[in-house]
């Protein structure tokens, strides 16, 4: 193993991977899945569990009182065989390596199965956004790009929002890379503000392709997305603009909405827009008018057509999954179903849409802003939409063919699709 020392930087280039998450050995575990039918070596098959590279950074921050407080930074790039990295940046008081490590993975993977030239990252800062000023996020936001300068760009590694992120803060970042380079590199980050080089369409990226995925799962299982019930387990970002987007687009009820306080349930449906709208003045979705309280947990076991956890991951267990029973499990939060869980749902007849096809549009039009950057150009929200749709549409069949085909199921079907793209890149490029 080869170490870099840079400033308050520390790269480790073949990091072993130790004290796995939950999430990072599913990924792992999910990867041998499909290694026979790939004809992985044991070699080839470490090699994928193993990130390529991995960067801690400590970030010392002035705090508007005059203190000093140092916050510790991460960046994972998992493989980059197929190209650039690409992977969102988290700030959340409870963040890990081990988590990064797991969500790099499932970037590498995501873009693969949606034919991506682009290789999987993830970053995270351990802070709590919301006990910080604007003025310290700011300060935190621009310490993190000068601690992974080294390893991003728009040639090698691509930074975008993730959890507690959002497009002033990746405005920041794109300002803080420009001015390292000494000239503006709009294309060093992703999820921008329109007047910054950002994409038309991104902002509910992630929503939209999983629903375009939900609308073509819901034609194989007969079912009629009009009046479908629906229940959304989050309600940030991706969760608002999944409830909301059930509805306008599909027509369906959505019943039942959450954020990290607990959930309202309603059995004649909820408007999100105006649940949104309580949520920002009371600060949650609970005691919204007209609404039961319910907890998360009472959430997803609630009898509905389409289930949407939005949120954070390892949700449905294998002590709860026997009570989880939509007709789509559509998974829109990265590793929200653990694999013993899995086994559960599926010899109950759930279709599950998994997280690596179903969220993949955020990373979809975040490759479109890239392009975008590059061409010096900038598409209209109808071409976005249109692109998304096409990409997502044709990622659903795939791996619906080839489960139907192989009958396995629609996770094994879209790990051994991605993973095989990856292992073709790696092998023509000598690597193994």
């Amino acid at each position: 193993m080869r170490t870099i020392n840079s400033g308050n930087s520390l790269i480790l280039k073949g990091t072993p991977v130790s004290s796995d998450s939950k999430l990072l050995d599913d990924v792992k575990q999910h990867l041998c899945t499909c290694s026979a039918g790939l004809k992985l070596t044991p070699d080839m098959e470490a090699f994928l569990k193993m990130p390529m590279r991995e960067l801690y950074v400590s970030l010392p921050i002035h705090m508007d009182d005059g203190s000093i407080k140092v916050f510790k930074g991460f960046r994972v790039q998992y493989n980059e065989a197929l190209g650039p990295t690409k992977g969102g940046i988290r700030f959340h008081p409870d963040e890990t390596m081990e988590t990064i490590r797991a969500l790099a993975a499932l970037m590498t993977w995501k873009c693969a199965l949606h034919k991506l030239p682009l290789g999987g990252a993830k970053g995270g800062v351990v802070c709590s956004p919301k006990e910080l000023s604007h003025r310290e996020l700011e300060r935190l936001s621009r310490a993190y790009i000068r601690g992974v300068y080294q390893i991003i760009g728009p040639d090698r590694d691509i930074p975008a929002p993730d959890m507690y992120t959002n497009p002033q803060i990746m405005a920041w970042m794109m300002d803080e890379y420009s001015k390292l380079a000494g000239k503006n590199v709009f294309g060093a980050i992703t999820g921008k503000p329109t007047s910054l080089g950002g994409s038309a369409g991104r902002f509910d990226a992630t929503a939209k392709g999983g629903l375009y995925a939900i609308r073509e799962a819901a034609k194989e299982q007969g079912m009629e997305l009009k009046d479908a019930t629906v229940a959304v387990q989050g309600f940030g970002n991706v969760g608002y603009h999944a409830a909301y987007l059930a509805k306008k687009l599909f027509g369906c009820k959505v019943v039942a909405i959450s954020d990290s306080k607990g959930g309202i349930y309603a059995e004649n449906g909820l408007d999100p827009e105006d649940v949104s709208g309580y949520k920002h003045s009371a600060g949650s979705v609970l005691d919204y008018p007209g609404t039961e309280n319910i907890t998360n947990k009472e959430l997803l076991e609630l009898d509905v057509d389409i289930l949407i956890p939005a949120a954070l991951e390892n949700v449905i267990t294998k002590e709860n999954a026997e009570k989880v029973r939509p007709k789509i499990l559509a998974e829109m939060a990265n590793g929200p179903t653990i694999r013993e869980a899995e086994e559960i749902l599926r010899s109950n007849g759930i279709h599950i849409i998994p997280d690596i096809l179903c969220n993949g549009g955020g990373v979809i039009v975040s490759y479109f802003e890239m392009v975008q950057n590059e061409s010096s150009i900038q598409w209209e929200e109808e071409e976005i939409e249109s692109r998304l749709e096409k990409k997502m549409k044709e990622a659903y069949h795939s791996v619906y063919d080839f489960a139907a085909k192989n009958n396995v199921g629609m996770r094994q079907a879209a790990y051994t699709l991605a993973v095989g793209r990856v292992v073709e890149a790696m092998q023509l490029r000598g690597w193994i």
